[in-house]
């Protein structure tokens, strides 16, 4: 099957939009690199219907954006794309890309945090699965959003 962390971020995405009420389109699924977020955007260059595009990660992002400005597809102000994980690249994307911040160093430390009590407890460890809030951090690959 796919990652965890791939089924998490589609089942976040489609909650979503289920809570605001909107369709939840069919899946473009890729390998988390640019070259797949590239040949899906070719794909959904195609689709005028098609006004915004929630990538699993920024490398597929930037494929993404990049097929869409071959395409002469214009974002925002025709379709807005948002990435996940905040690479550092993602600020000097064209245009800066929108996306979702986990972040990782508290994931670390939680970890850590949680190994070393389990250590030092002398437990056999439990199977532990936290959540840290991602955060929203707003560039300008986002215009208004049409209504479905």
């Amino acid at each position: 099957g796919r990652p965890l962390e791939s089924q998490d971020r589609e089942e976040g995405w489609r909650r979503t939009l289920q809570a605001a009420g909107a369709p939840v389109p069919d899946v473009e699924r890729g390998d988390w690199s640019a070259r797949s977020g590239y040949q899906a955007g070719l794909r959904i260059a195609q689709l005028p219907d098609v006004t915004a595009v929630f990538c699993a990660n920024d490398h597929m992002a930037l494929g993404l954006l990049r097929a869409l400005h071959e395409a002469g597809r214009a974002v925002p102000e025709e379709i807005s794309v948002v990435g996940f994980d905040d690479i550092p690249e993602a600020a000097y994307f064209i245009p800066p890309l929108t996306t979702v911040r986990q972040d990782f160093g508290e994931l670390g430390r939680r970890a850590l945090e949680l190994l070393v009590a389990e250590l030092e407890g002398g437990a056999k460890p439990s199977p532990t699965h936290e959540r840290i809030p991602p955060e929203l951090v707003l560039r300008r690959s986002v215009g208004p959003a049409a209504r479905w």
